[in-house]
């Protein structure tokens, strides 16, 4: 592992680290915020998943984020979105798909299958190197995103509700084998056998196994990706079939931007915090 950059914010540490991933094959950045808690302990931790096209220095220079993480005493974490650096057939032909859109799936078809990991990634190995390397206390851990990263943020929160105290997101794909770019990802990084998508479809999961917290969910009314694929309603309809505690917020008049992001980033942590400070969660 290197640190590729480090400096300071709100009296915490802002850094770039790059490590080699056994995951995808390739070296991965990640994005780490410490608050100035971690100087006297590991801190528990907030992880940010971010949308198509994005790389781990969106929402760390966009998202406004680490004044309230700092004063929250939280570390924030936001990896890539994808792995870098390869050169498979398809993966750069299209900005919803490949490079800057792994989906955050274990991919199972070919040429993706042995690269294109980032479930496990984040889930498993991210965890596992930030124990071994930061003043972070990843048994304490909850997770958000955006868009793309909002979908892997509820789909990862559902599937391990015992490791994410909770979970939120910004204008999420909900639900990704109803929604064109779901179609298109999920068919060429899992097959054509959709039986196989619902592992990674949030309105699903959510009908089978509520999260024990209740999930927060900020989606703007002027967001261009609303109807076509975002459509909350789905994932608030799921929510109220399992009995799943939702606080859905339409923001009049926000976009899909970062100023969205930025505009209520502060809930967002708070959120994590209030989960985090009544719920430990076990090794």
């Amino acid at each position: 592992m290197e640190t590729v950059s480090e400096t300071r914010s709100f009296g915490g540490v802002q850094k770039t680290i790059r490590h080699a991933s056994t995951e995808t094959g390739t070296d991965m950045n990640v994005s780490v915020f410490l608050p100035p808690a971690a100087d006297h302990g590991p801190v528990p931790v907030l992880y940010f998943l971010s949308g198509l096209t994005c790389t781990e220095e969106n929402v760390t220079a966009k998202g406004g984020a680490q004044r309230y993480a700092a004063e929250a005493g939280i570390a924030l974490v936001a990896p890539d979105t994808s792995p870098r650096g390869l050169e498979l057939p398809g993966e750069h032909d299209d900005w919803d798909f490949g490079s800057g859109a792994g989906f955050y799936v274990n991919a199972t078809e070919s040429p993706f299958r042995d690269h294109y990991r980032m479930y496990a990634y984040v889930t498993e190995e991210l965890p596992a190197l930030l124990s071994q390397t930061q003043p972070i206390d990843v048994a304490r851990a909850s997770i958000t995103g955006h868009s793309m990263g909002g979908h892997g943020a509820l789909v990862i929160g559902l599937r391990n509700p015992e490791r994410y105290a909770s979970i939120s997101a910004f204008a999420p794909i909900v639900s990704p084998t109803r929604c064109p770019w779901g179609d298109k990802a999920l068919s060429r990084y899992l097959g054509e056998d959709r039986s196989t998508w619902s592992a990674y479809d949030a309105s699903l999961l959510v009908e089978a196994a509520p999260h024990p917290h209740e999930i927060l969910i900020d989606q703007g009314s002027a967001d261009g990706f609303l109807e076509e694929q975002l459509k909350p309603e789905i994932f608030e309809r799921a929510c109220s079939a399992s009995g799943q505690a939702l606080n859905l917020r339409m923001q009049d008049g926000y976009d899909h931007s970062y100023f969205f992001i930025a505009s209520f980033m502060g809930d967002h942590v708070a959120h994590a915090a209030k989960a985090l400070a009544v719920r430990r969660l076990p090794q």
